[in-house]
């Protein structure tokens, strides 16, 4: 079986991805003078995955009007597309100094108004 853990990297994986292919990655949100650390976490292991299974991982991104990422995700196992499991994560705005950030920065605004999710 896969290690429980391994599945957080499953999820970073997906959050690169995404952020990649819709120009918002880490590089681009710490550019803007911002790093956005993890603080909300949740799993629900459905079932395991075993060594040399292949996954997809569906990712979602979430609006709200607070200053946070959130993401919703689905882990299916290839070739079934059997759910193994769901997540979301919550990700919050911080200086790159470390101050938290209680209002959406102007870029973040603009994204999403370019990708049309507001």
């Amino acid at each position: 079986m896969v290690w429980h853990g391994n599945y957080v990297k499953y999820l970073e994986d997906a959050r690169e991805a995404f952020g990649k292919e819709f120009k918002i990655s880490y590089w681009d949100i710490y550019r803007q003078g911002f790093v956005t650390p993890i603080v909300k976490l949740n799993i629900n292991y459905k079932k395991s995955l075993k060594y040399g299974d292949k996954a997809l991982i569906e990712i979602k991104f979430i609006d709200t009007e607070a200053a946070k990422i959130i993401f919703e995700y689905t882990i299916f196992r290839i070739p079934d597309n059997e759910v193994i499991a769901t997540a979301e994560s919550i990700q919050v705005f911080l200086t790159t100094n470390g101050e938290l950030h209680l209002t959406n920065p102007d870029f973040f605004i603009l994204w999403k108004k370019q990708w049309n999710l507001i």
